[in-house]
């Protein structure tokens, strides 16, 4: 643990301490009333079914590999995927002036290091050094070497080693800081001299939330850094812009990965700890942080080793640790289906696999190799390279800024200033509805955005109803149920059924965030409903309640990330998946005789409401919803730096589409009520400050008249759900 621990995650230790105990209170039944329904593997079910779809786009993509076997054929490939890749990470800024600046230099043994601030886009100001021979003739071969997560930025040990030993050997090399590293800490915290939310690849996934709601991806910031980076390396006069290479280790790897294939003016690369594959991703550890994921990435039939078939025939190192937590043997696989590539082209000899038997970092081993093969195929001389005797550099030394951070010393845009601006941007300018024709017209196009968005689509088979036991209680009785459609995964419900005559009830679908059991015990909530008269279905949405994942597979800041993320990759999002829960349990209901379809009532909340807010707006035969603790709007969360579990909401690209109060606008005239609404980190709003986001959504009740069924209002402490749900 680092010695400076701030409060913000002291804060999220004491919520995870909470809710751990919140959730064993929750999930531990007694013996006679066990309300879980799924016998087997019920935590898996989740991330089994998202990896299955998963998996099947990747066959796919390997057969289509296999169906590759002259150089014409490579060259389709290798249009497709740069076609795929940049419009996966949102396209490419407009090039701006770099106004590129020398803030100070210090002199070395035969060689100089420069220390240099440029602006990538105007006033989001990059931090690098430069490192120059001062011996020899140039101009030199040169080297752009993106860095990785590993602490200390452009100052770290082995950064400095690898720039030290090839400029001594005649190469110009560039090392610049990537967003949330060295001095570009985008959320720095004075008091505690570091970032508030501690790690860069944090700051990396708040901000790359950010970027999904407006329909690009964080990699989009990271490479235009990259390639900005590599217009100010080749317009310096020492540098041969012919020979230019790129290496770099872990996030540095993956910025190599990626420049190979979209920049033509890369002529041989080096990426270290980076290269695998996402099946071996998908069995082990998963989606990681932000600028590591590109979707619609599986969807579109693709793969790591697409990287290296784009950057064919030109030489490339693949460098791996077979001790890595990047899978080693979706390393070598990739390797084997790279290798038959280049041999297609003629080319064997340009693309090499070096492992070696240590762990994650850019060890002497690799950089040896890496050494190696840049002097080979950018000097013509295939001879090692040793690393020599060197003094490292403190990082208050190569500070390019006064106060060693960005933020502090010159101010300019941050990663989240560049989204606020591009949310007012890109979001609808839409005209206020003035008649019912017009909101008609307006909710049709929500409708069709949310759908398209989600990747929601409607169930066309009846569910069939699995019924496993009967739990009896005075006065009503709860049925253990499974709904399961081809549509959707199974969903364990709890069907509570008031003692008395057959006949018509009216009913309620509860949809709880921490599962359907939440509120089951005797003397619950549920059962005061019941009590009224009402018969009440609970349901578990998919990662929730019953078939919630396994605690190690969270970042509990972030929330279900890893299946979200899995599913955003592959074309489909939880709210979609979820949303289709919704939906299959309303089509189950509606395939009963005892159930009053006209009055159906919906109560949500938490992680629980942004589905059910959607299913509400796609199927009109929800006829009054109740949303507690939803999220106020994706607008929201450009505005917020810091979000908290919010991540299963995200719907890529809504941003620029529809917003959560559209969605409110969708339901009207039906009856809408939203308690107790959130921001960002989940923390209750007062009402002055949610009413705002949904004016829109009012004016729309209105000219449909029905201003009244649209109710934001506080449920205070103890106050009966049938107040809100009558």
């Amino acid at each position: 643990m680092n010695r400076t621990m701030n409060s913000y995650r002291v804060k999220w230790l004491i919520r995870c301490l909470a809710l751990l105990i919140f959730a064993n209170a929750s999930f531990a039944q007694s013996p006679a009333e066990d309300f879980n329904v799924l016998t087997t593997n019920a935590r898996g079910i989740l991330p089994d079914a998202l990896n299955q779809i998963a998996f099947g786009f990747l066959n796919e993509r390997e057969k289509q590999i296999a169906r590759l076997t002259t150089r014409e054929d490579i060259t389709t490939r290798q249009r497709y995927i740069r076609e795929r890749f940049l419009k996966a990470i949102g396209g490419l800024p407009e090039r701006t002036p770099l106004n590129p600046k020398v803030v100070g230099t210090l002199k070395r043994e035969g060689y100089r290091i420069e220390k240099i601030i440029f602006e990538s886009m105007p006033k989001f100001y990059v931090t690098a050094n430069l490192y120059v021979p001062e011996t020899g003739r140039g101009p030199f071969p040169a080297i752009l070497m993106p860095l990785g997560h590993e602490e200390g930025g452009k100052a770290h040990d082995a950064w400095q080693r690898v720039a030290i030993t090839l400029v001594k050997n005649g190469f110009v090399l560039l090392l610049f800081e990537p967003v949330s590293q060295g001095e570009r800490v985008q959320l720095y915290d004075a008091d505690f001299g570091e970032s508030k939310v501690r790690w860069s690849t944090s700051e990396h996934t708040f901000a790359g939330t950010q970027c999904l709601l407006l329909g690009h991806s964080f990699a989009r910031h990271t490479i235009w850094d990259a390639m900005r980076a590599l217009d100010y390396l080749v317009s310096r006069p020492e540098v041969d812009a012919q020979r230019i290479g790129v290496t770099g280790n872990s996030g540095g790897g993956t910025m190599t990965a990626y420049l190979s294939a979209l920049e033509d003016r890369i002529k041989v690369a080096a990426p270290s700890c980076y290269l695998t594959n996402w099946k071996s991703l998908l069995e082990t550890i998963g989606p990681q942080d932000a600028e590591q994921n590109l979707p619609p990435w599986l969807a579109d039939g693709l793969d790591q080793p697409d990287f290296v078939i784009a950057f064919a025939p030109k030489p490339m190192l693949m460098m791996s640790a077979i001790r890595d937590f990047f899978p080693i043997a979706g390393a070598r696989q990739t390797f084997r289906e790279s290798k038959r590539i280049y041999g297609l082209l003629g080319a064997d000899e340009k693309f090499q696999m070096v492992e070696a038997d240590d762990g994650h970092g850019y060890s002497l081993p690799r950089r040896l190799a890496a050494y190696r093969w840049l002097n080979r195929w950018l000097k013509g001389v295939d001879a090692p390279i040793a690393e020599p005797e060197m003094e490292i550099e403190s990082e208050a030394d190569l500070r390019c800024t006064e106060t060693g951070q960005v933020i502090s010393a010159l101010g300019g845009e941050t990663i989240f200033s560049l989204n606020r601006a591009e949310a007012g941007r890109v979001k609808p300018q839409r005209n206020a509805p003035q008649s019912p024709e017009d909101v008609r017209r307006l909710q049709q196009e929500i409708r069709t955005q949310a759908q398209r968005l989600t990747g929601f689509a409607k169930p066309t088979n009846k569910p069939a109803l699995r019924t496993f036991s009967t739990i009896a209680r005075n006065g009503y009785h709860i049925e253990k149920l499974s709904i399961e459609s081809e549509a959707t995964l199974p969903i364990p419900a709890l069907l509570f059924v008031p003692d008395g005559a057959p006949g018509k009830r009216h009913m309620l679908l509860y949809i709880h965030e921490n599962g359907k059991a939440a509120e089951a015990k005797a003397g619950a909530e549920i059962e005061t409903l019941v009590r009224s008269g009402s018969m009440v279905l609970a349901i578990d949405l998919l990662g929730l309640g019953e078939t919630r994942e396994d605690a190690d597979r969270m970042w509990s800041e972030f929330g279900d990330f890893y299946s979200a993320m899995t599913a955003i990759l592959s074309s489909k999002t939880l709210v979609g998946m979820r949303t289709q829960n919704v939906i299959s349990a309303v089509d189950m209901l509606a395939a009963r005789n005892d159930v009053e379809m006209e009055s159906l009532s919906v109560y949500s909340n938490g992680k629980a409401a942004v589905p059910v807010l959607h299913a509400a707006a796609l199927d009109e035969r929800i006829k009054r919803v109740a949303l507690e603790e939803m999220l106020v709007s994706y607008d929201a969360v450009s505005t917020w730096k810091i979000h908290y579990q919010i991540f299963s909401d995200i719907v890529p690209g809504a941003l620029a589409a529809y917003d959560l109060p559209d969605l409110a606008a969708a339901i009207a005239p039906r009856k809408l009520t939203i308690l107790n609404a959130v921001n960002p980190r989940r923390i209750l709003m007062e009402l002055r400050d949610v009413k705002p986001h949904y004016q829109f959504a009012q004016h729309a009740f209105a000219v449909a008249g029905a201003s009244s069924s649209l109710v934001i209002a506080e449920r205070k402490p103890g106050q009966p759900l049938a107040k809100w749900l009558p």
